[in-house]
């Protein structure tokens, strides 16, 4: 809340910014960046991932500038935020969305999840089981690589399953369900529907919403408005 005004000053400016002075900005932004993910940290590394995350909230939320010159930083904060604080579990959502879906860089996503889960285990950050998840997201909807996703649901559900609270409990069944799918179908369409709603439950901007809805209607998935504005998905009767 106490970086609200500032982010709205923030794309203010940028509004009536040329693309020279973006792209200017944009280029010191990379250098700055690059300069942090050699210093030193004194200690201080869970500050500088926070505040470096406080950057790239304000990078991804400025629309204008983005429409002139793209999300390719996108990576860029996120192996500094990751290096220093690789437990922030709230990072990776930020990192698999913007890497993967704005910025059409997946593999640098996944490589940077693939660094990161080395210094996780299933309770450590709580719920750890997600990082694995957006992972096989990733590696099925953006890189195509059933395999390497049927592993990662594989994962998430075997690290879902050490806890005992409902929403674990059904995530733990929903990912061995798609790796299951995943194993028996490589291409199903089924599973692959079933990925892009959970790229939807993540609460994704307009934009994004808007093409996870054409990707299920691209796979013959029918979306369906309830009365109380929610929706739901029809799956194709046949995969």
């Amino acid at each position: 809340m106490l970086q609200y005004p500032r982010l709205q000053h923030f794309i203010a400016i940028k509004q009536n910014a040329s693309l020279e002075t973006l792209e200017k900005e944009i280029n010191i932004e990379k250098t700055r960046l690059n300069i942090l993910k050699k210093t030193p940290s004194f200690g201080y590394d869970n500050l500088i991932a926070n505040w470096v995350y406080l950057n790239f909230l304000q990078y991804f939320g400025d629309e204008e500038g983005r429409a002139k010159t793209g999300y390719s930083l996108s990576p860029e904060y996120f192996e500094v935020i990751l290096k220093r604080d690789p437990r922030f579990l709230q990072a990776y959502l930020g990192l698999s969305i913007s890497t993967s879906m704005y910025s059409a860089m997946p593999e640098r996503s996944i490589g940077l999840m693939e660094e990161g889960l080395k210094s996780l285990s299933p309770k450590v950050p709580h719920r750890a089981y997600y990082v694995w998840r957006y992972k096989g997201i990733d590696e099925l909807l953006f890189l195509g690589n059933a395999q390497a996703s049927e592993q990662s649901f594989t994962e998430a559900a075997s690290w879902a399953s050490k806890y005992t609270d409902e929403e674990s409990k059904r995530i733990a069944y929903f990912s061995y369900k798609t790796a299951d799918f995943l194993h028996k179908k490589p291409n199903s369409k089924y599973a692959q529907i079933s990925t892009w709603v959970m790229v939807l439950n993540n609460q994704v901007d307009e934009k994004a919403r808007k093409r996870v809805i054409r990707e299920i209607e691209a796979l013959g998935g029918e979306i369906i408005k309830n009365d109380d504005g929610t929706i739901r998905i029809k799956l194709p009767e046949k995969d």
